[in-house]
């Protein structure tokens, strides 16, 4: 300790500063206080080794470590945990500079769409600058105090770099303050590789215990009115739930009011489960992998009010599911902006505390929707229950017999069991606490459309950025934030997920974590396949097949991926990397192999063949992808013009 302005002072480096400092900020959310950072996670280089490295080394007992892989797996674990946790917790991550840190940027984009909270604490080339160029750095011909770092700026909420020691003293409480918006999303802190090893004497109360308050901003009660009086006037209403809903918290107040109300709700991927409670009201998905009876309620509704949801344009259908001529629109949203989408009436304020205030104004106002309304929603729910009942149902053979002359449903594989089929099996298992992830492909999409997500049985779906790669890391970081192993936590993904990033088995081995990852294996990337067939009318590129001759590049036409699946062995793949992996065929199969690994005590990959292009009934939505307007091809030319009628269908709410 030193007193050289009677304010004392402790002596450390940039990296045991940082570490000192995140051991000691906590959060607190509705009286309940917990660690805001209560872990790092990283991979070391020459970037970070001797700086941060030191220290988390040093100070292990305050701040542990998680070793991992890759760097975007780890930023993916760290998303993941802070969505599990209801954004009120984070954990950093740690990279070296160079490939190390860029390898993180996918993953903070993702963080940040989302709006979910992760620390990102990448190396940066030399701030001195005595031995430049170093290795890995981007010498830039006009700027040259830029580094590869500075691709995190656009797709963070919060960037720094520390070229001071003391610049921690207003960085780090800026970047407390980004993790706890209500807008958060990716916060960057980069640090130089040098400057994390400089000392310098920082003030002993900077390391004191602070909490920083998990907001819900109230709502304008002239805005509540506004809304609750379009909500009283609308005679075909529906609300949207998107993840704010499950970030606030709020499924309570969202049930109480479409009871009090007699409003039916969909939900978006992000507010998958926002409703637990069985009801007539509680109808599932919406727009592109939504259900059919929520899009035909959507085309008719009059007012529809979101919450907690920037509406993208898989739950719009790119604009043109709102088809009824006198549709109004109301948002009750954190985000300013979010809350205007497509001209609506918002409520700026926190989904909890708003959806109470707008029950109250209901309740006070007599509101409840119209008899044949309700009727209505009734007769297309109960519809599509035994549409989703027989797509689900594992125990009928599938009947390639029926299938039309022009299907492509393949029928010459190992598989018995549809994608549908094999959920049917996951449903039929999951008990409540248990969590299903996904993220990319076919899997999420699905789970919209026919996952039960009532009663306890959590669906973690990130669709913001739809990424690849998402899905097995983010079974990490969901087991973190829920460690009790007597709730599963189970991803679905395809094989073309799985073969681009497993490597995180290995630390989920590691950390003894239980987990279950199951593989449909339908053998290549078939949710785009079966985009291309609709939007170009032939596959090319899209599954797992041998080159049908040899690839002679440069010199002719090269021969084309048309020949046999590729056989890849997942299991033995699983079971390198410490998975305990096995294979399963038929229905029973899989509910012997689900039944018999949920106790195990570390990761489980179960592979289950599913028959390509075999998929769950259609949503009834369109989607603006646009075919080639100039082909050779006929087929693409006839589906250009179906394009442009669907372009018809597009409209402009404001």
């Amino acid at each position: 300790m030193t007193d050289r302005t009677q304010q004392r002072t402790v002596r450390l480096t940039v990296a045991q500063a940082v570490v000192t400092y995140l051991s000691r900020q906590y959060s607190v959310a509705d009286g309940h206080r917990r660690r805001l950072i209560p872990a790092a996670l990283g991979i070391f280089g020459h970037g970070n080794v001797a700086g941060l490295g030191q220290a988390l080394d040093q100070l292990s007992d305050q701040l542990p470590f998680v070793q991992g892989r890759n760097e975007q797996a780890l930023v993916h674990i760290a998303t993941a945990y802070g969505k599990a946790s209801k954004r009120h917790s984070a954990l950093a991550v740690t990279a070296s500079i160079g490939p190390g840190a860029l390898n993180m940027v996918t993953g903070a984009g993702l963080a940040t769409v989302n709006r979910l909270p992760v620390l990102l604490l990448p190396g940066d080339t030399y701030a001195t600058r005595h031995q430049g160029p170093v290795l890995q750095q981007l010498q830039h011909p006009v700027e040259a105090d830029a580094s590869v770092n500075d691709a995190f700026r656009p797709i963070s909420r919060f960037f720094d770099r520390i070229t001071r020691p003391e610049q921690l003293l207003t960085a780090l409480p800026a970047a407390m303050r980004a993790l706890t918006d209500v807008d958060t999303g990716g916060v960057v802190v980069s640090l130089p590789q040098d400057i994390q090893s400089h000392a310098y004497d920082y003030p002993v109360e900077f390391f004191a215990e602070c909490d920083w308050q998990i907001r819900r901003p109230a709502p304008d009660a002239d805005e509540v009115a506004a809304v609750a009086r379009m909500l009283a006037e609308a005679e075909k209403p529906l609300i949207i739930a998107g993840g704010g809903v499950v970030h606030s918290g709020a499924t309570e107040e969202l049930e109480a009011l479409a009871d009090a109300a007699g409003v039916p709700i969909a939900e978006t991927f992000a507010g998958k489960g926002a409703v637990q409670r069985r009801a007539w009201w509680q109808l599932g998905g919406i727009g592109l992998e939504g259900t059919p009876a929520v899009n035909a309620l959507a085309r008719d509704a009059d007012f529809v009010l979101t919450v907690g949801s920037r509406l993208t344009d898989f739950a719009t259908a790119s604009h043109s599911m709102f088809q009824n001529p006198r549709v109004r629109f109301a948002s009750i949203n954190v985000n300013v902006h979010d809350a205007g989408r497509l001209g609506a009436t918002g409520i700026v304020a926190d989904a909890k505390r708003a959806l109470a205030a707008l029950t109250d104004a209901v309740d006070a106002n007599g509101t409840t929707t119209p008899a044949a309304w309700q009727e209505k929603v009734r007769g297309l729910d109960e519809q599509w229950r035994k549409q989703r009942a027989a797509a689900l149902d594992p125990d009928t053979p599938f009947d390639f017999a029926s299938l039309p002359d022009d299907s492509d449903v393949v029928s010459d594989t190992d598989a018995v069991l549809t994608q549908g089929q094999l959920i049917g099996l996951l449903q039929e298992h999951a008990q409540g606490g248990d969590t299903i992830i996904a993220a990319a492909g076919g899997p999420p999409g699905d789970l919209l459309k026919v996952w039960d997500a009532t009663e306890g049985r959590f669906a973690h779906l990130e669709f913001g950025f739809s990424c690849m790669g998402y899905e097995l890391p983010a079974a990490i970081g969901v087991r973190f934030a829920e460690p009790d192993p007597s709730k599963r936590v189970l991803s679905l993904l395809g094989d073309g997920t799985f073969l681009m990033a497993p490597t995180e088995l290995v630390t989920a081995a590691q950390e003894k974590l239980p987990l279950t990852i199951v593989i449909p294996e339908n053998h290549g990337y078939q949710v785009i396949h079966r985009l291309q067939m609709i939007r170009s009318g032939q596959e090319f590129g899209n599954e797992f097949r041998y080159r049908d001759g040899s690839l002679d590049i440069g010199t002719g036409k090269p021969a084309r991926l048309e020949g046999d699946y590729l056989q890849i062995d997942l299991v033995r793949i699983a079971a390198g990397l410490g998975a305990h992996a096995l294979r399963a065929t038929t229905a029973d199969d899989v509910r012997a192999a689900l039944a018999g690994t949920r106790d195990h005590d570390g990761p489980v990959v179960l592979v289950v063949p599913v028959i390509p292009h075999a998929d769950l009934p259609g949503a009834g939505a369109w989607w603006d992808v646009a075919p080639a307007e100039v082909s050779e091809q006929e087929a693409v030319a006839q589906l250009r013009r179906e394009y442009e009628e669907g372009l018809a269908s597009q409209r402009w709410y404001g």
